[in-house]
């Protein structure tokens, strides 16, 4: 009797700009891929999610924001500085003042307050990478992320991708679904390779504090209510 098939894995490739502490949807498109390449070989913009999230707390919503040196118009991610190292100090303060009654806070503060109050990155980008790698650590995401830059870049947005797709083995690129304004389909298919778009709807609420429920707060807000039940409310774990 014949064996049945088993069916090829396919490589999926994301590629998103490095943020602060993103919210929890910015981890499932890591933990639906194989492979995250960091974009910060492009333009900074300011007050975005580059250098700051938000958190939930007794007075509402507050932003945490990496003061960072912002120069010409030009500057790219990859080479934005911090410009004020006690930024650390203050976002641990913050986070620990609010979620300090959150029912899985004394399982993490430990790791949280050494991933803080160790940061000592010059460069944006080595903080965004410091936090995520350490984030994706807490929820079992095992993703590779690589760099933009070790990577040599071509020319046009859509052939850059596709091309990063085939320098990384990659047959499957998933993307946000705000970059449906920009990016030519028909180049994937032209090369081969299956183009997927992240649903971020339908996520189910879970335990919150301080009043009524946020989305799209830093997915630290869910590590500290849910504690190892967190990958439950993420998307990647439920296709697996």
């Amino acid at each position: 009797m014949q064996e049945p098939a088993v069916a090829q894995h396919l490589k999926t490739l994301a590629i998103i700009q490095s943020n602060y502490i993103p919210w929890k949807g910015y981890f499932d498109l890591i933990g639906l891929s194989d492979e995250l390449i960091l974009y910060d070989d492009v333009q900074f913009t300011k007050n975005d999610w580059r250098n700051r999230n938000q958190i939930k707390t007794q007075n509402g919503l507050q932003w945490l924001t990496i003061p960072v040196q912002h120069g010409s118009l030009a500057q790219k991610i990859k080479d934005t500085k911090v410009a004020d190292s006690r930024w650390s100090r203050k976002h641990w303060n913050a986070v620990s003042g609010s979620y300090a009654r959150a029912a899985h806070f004394a399982d993490y503060r430990e790791r949280l307050e050494e991933l803080f109050l160790g940061c000592k990155e010059e460069y944006l980008s080595r903080v965004n990478h410091r936090f995520l790698s350490a984030l994706c650590g807490m929820l079992g995401i095992q993703t590779r992320i690589s760099w933009s830059m070790d990577y040599d870049l071509i020319e046009g947005k859509t052939e850059r991708l596709v091309d990063l797709c085939q320098k990384t083995g990659s047959q499957v690129y998933l993307s946000g679904p705000a970059a449906k304004d920009y990016i030519h389909e028909e180049l994937f298919r032209a090369a081969g390779i299956e183009l997927r778009w992240m649903d971020y709807t339908g996520y189910p609420e879970y335990r919150q504090l301080h009043g009524p429920f946020v989305h799209n707060v830093s997915v630290l807000d869910l590590i500290l209510n849910e504690g190892p039940n967190a990958p439950h409310y993420l998307k990647c774990f439920a296709t697996h």
